[in-house]
């Protein structure tokens, strides 16, 4: 079998990985070293994640809660590590679907990278629902849908401002990836400024000191395991923050030079995710002036930031916040649309053809922009009347996210304990001799993790009235039927069609030989 060539030109040796997976160069390279970067750690988002579940940390576990947020690093970071790894590698769109179809099967890539389309649509959803936590605090101007203290006021004003920011991300990214990357970057840029200008403002401001982080405010008397079962569910509120970090290798093919550039942008995102998340979260602890009361379990940070820093210093960070869930929610858009693509131009998709066409104009994929957007619209709907399902659905969307990683580091360790794995070459991204034991750890961590999240406890599925069971047992259920129905629809159906797409193959030019000598 001949092995096709590297396309040549001017990006011949970035567009040579894709020659691997049988794909010809589509996408048009234009985002540099920093372009990669803001993308990983605009779908991390620290401002948009802290800001919108320390509450749920706050209350579940006290200010011990944040124990979590290093602990969740230290097993994301194994995670990005071994991702980093892979995208020195192979750097290409829909990194985890390809990720996991090179390194496990085609049936496996399939489910990988269904389980993530599913939760990266519902993330959307989800992230612009935080509009709601932010622009009404800045002023009630916002709360178009009654006055707020009606029994849907706030879920139904929630999805209409959430509805907004969808459209927006809709349109950027069907403009193409140079738009996406320009908003992107100046809003990271925004992002990154803030986070260090709140830190310092909150350290001026500190009334007691870390020892705070010690304080469970007895919340492991209402768990069987006492403080532990308190720990557990706290620690979701890190969990649901430090992942995306793929992004960067998603858009390889839209990078120059991604084998190195998109390996050094997912371990900065994550560690200065890290470093700036948790020392916001410390300093909140350290600086509100009472922690007492219920305004940290219901309003979180932005509570906190009005109350430390005064209502004009803090709003004008909550304006800050705001930009930070605008960039999060476009970068997840943008990875979203980059793995419909992926799994289209290898005809895993329902009308495939359609959905990995490439605009000639905008050199982007602009149907699963509107497709993707449309269905983020229709999935808001439900938090209209029935914001308990919606928290249901959304913390499904990251169970179904730390499977799909699981997707990938699995197959990962398998092939190193049998000696199929080889990382790039050249002084590119390798773990070297600490290979094994990363992959490990990244796998122990995500099967662990896992469960955390779809153990079916009240306190994260069901925790105020109306109490139904399948509430409590939506994680579970709702993960079985998206997994088990997902991939009997390409068992039976999708897999006789799998294939890279005819407009989408790179052609092998055929091979040349010397002619025969005439005989005399």
């Amino acid at each position: 079998m001949t092995k096709a060539a590297p396309p040549s030109g001017t990006h011949g040796h970035d567009d040579s990985e894709l020659a691997e997976f049988g794909y010809r160069p589509e996408l048009k390279r234009t985002l540099g070293n920093f372009h990669t970067f803001a993308a990983g750690i605009s779908y991390i988002s620290i401002l948009t994640g802290t800001f919108q579940l320390f509450y749920f940390g706050y209350g579940s576990g006290g200010p011990a809660y944040w124990w979590s947020w290093p602990m969740v690093f230290v097993g994301q970071f194994a995670v990005a590590l071994c991702f980093a790894e892979l995208a020195a590698r192979h750097p290409v769109a829909g990194s985890v679907y390809n990720w996991s179809k090179r390194l496990g099967n085609p049936h496996l890539g399939w489910l990988a990278g269904w389980m993530m389309l599913i939760a990266s649509i519902v993330s959307i959803a989800a992230v612009a629902l935080a509009y709601q936590l932010t622009l009404p605090q800045i002023s009630s101007a916002f709360q178009f849908v009654g006055d707020g203290t009606g029994t849907y006021d706030v879920a139904t004003n929630a999805v209409v401002l959430a509805a907004v920011l969808i459209l927006f991300t809709t349109l950027v990214n069907a403009f193409g990836v140079k738009l996406m990357a320009r908003i992107n970057t100046a809003g990271v840029f925004i992002e990154l400024v803030a986070s260090v200008v709140l830190i310092v403002m909150l350290a001026v401001h500190i009334t007691r000191g870390p020892q705070v982080v010690l304080e469970t405010n007895g919340t492991g008397a209402s768990h069987g395991a006492g403080y532990l079962g308190a720990f557990l569910v706290a620690s979701l509120a890190s969990a649901y923050v430090m992942y995306g970090f793929d992004t960067a290798a998603s858009l390889g093919e839209e990078s120059l030079n991604p084998s190195r550039n998109a390996p050094r942008a997912i371990l900065r995102a994550i560690i200065a995710s890290f470093v700036l998340g948790g020392l916001v979260l410390l300093l909140a602890l350290m600086s509100v002036s009472s922690l007492k009361g219920d305004k940290l379990s219901t309003d979180g940070l932005q509570y906190v930031v009005l109350d430390v820093l005064g209502p004009t210093a803090g709003k004008g960070m909550l304006w800050c916040v705001l930009i930070a869930v605008t960039v999060c929610a476009l970068a997840v858009h943008t990875a979203a649309i980059r793995l419909a693509f992926a799994m289209a131009r290898d005809n895993n998709l329902p009308a495939s053809s359609v959905l990995a066409r490439v605009s000639p104009r905008f050199r982007t994929p602009v149907v699963p922009a509107v497709v993707i957007g449309v269905l983020a619209l229709g999935i808001l709907v439900v938090n209209i009347r029935q914001p308990q399902i919606f928290t249901v659905v959304t913390s499904i969307g990251i169970i179904m996210i730390y499977l799909a990683y699981l997707g990938v580091t699995a197959p990962m360790l398998v092939a190193r304990l049998r000696g199929r794995w080889t990382p790039a070459g050249e002084g590119r991204f390798s773990l070297g001799r600490w290979g094994l034991a990363v992959n490990v750890v990244a796998v122990v961590w995500g099967a662990g993790m896992t469960l955390n999240l779809i153990w079916p406890r009240p306190a994260v599925y069901n925790a105020s009235a109306p109490y139904h069971w399948y509430l409590r047992w939506g994680a579970v259920l709702f993960v079985a039927v998206i997994a088990g129905g997902g991939f009997a629809y390409y068992w039976f159906v999708q897999r006789h069609r799998t294939g890279v797409l005819a407009e989408h193959r790179l052609e092998v030019p055929p091979e040349t030989s010397e002619p025969t000598p005439a005989s005399d």
